[in-house]
């Protein structure tokens, strides 16, 4: 996230948004900038794949479909837009561990202990990693204590349209999200991958 960071600074907050006097490095700067690109990266990107998604690849016979809900792509949005920020309070935390250095990603090739192989070794296992997280996190938020309060909203979509990929409650967002952002603390991760 540093490298986004970097750029946003560069090119429209230091410029734009900030005084000069407000150094790049502070804290309190960091975490504000994080929380702005964090929001906005994630309203961006969900309305843009989403809408693409429902208009070009969603089969919209389905909305026929008797457990489709009255209403519910304009309900799916607004659960989603109201999930998004408090989602992002727990990632913006991580992304500032990640910028203040606490994780294990690294900038160049040479600064990898294993070179390219594991450059592409860390692709493989990322996937892996996380695709396994997220089934494990999952199975636990189906757990009769956890889902009523944190998962069953997600399930309120039947019928889902692409919409309903952030419709769920901020607690199961981020618990399904956690191993994209814990890999990097656990294993060395080249920044661009």
């Amino acid at each position: 996230m540093d490298l986004v960071l970097d750029a946003a600074d560069r090119h429209l907050l230091t410029p734009y948004v900030y005084p000069t006097g407000w150094p790049e490095g502070e804290p309190c700067r960091q975490l504000l900038s994080l929380f702005v690109i964090t929001n906005l990266g994630a309203l961006a990107l969900y309305l843009l794949f989403g809408s693409v998604s429902y208009y070009f690849i969603f089969d919209h016979e389905l909305k026929k479909h008797p457990q489709f809900l009255e209403n519910q792509v304009r309900r799916e949005i607004a659960y989603a837009l109201r999930s998004l920020p408090w989602i992002s309070v727990p990632t913006v935390a991580l992304f500032f561990a990640e910028v203040r250095g606490y994780s294990k990603l690294y900038d160049n090739i040479e600064d990898s202990p294993y070179g390219w192989s594991g450059v592409f070794l860390s692709m493989l296992s990322f996937l892996f990693f996380t695709d396994m997280g997220i089934y494990w996190i999952h199975r636990a938020l189906h757990h009769k204590l956890l889902y009523k309060r944190f998962h069953k909203p997600h399930h309120l979509w039947k019928i889902a349209t692409p919409f309903a990929s952030h419709a769920f409650h901020p607690v199961d967002g981020f618990m399904q999200s956690l191993p994209y952002h814990v890999y990097p603390f656990l294993f060395p991760l080249h920044k661009v991958t």
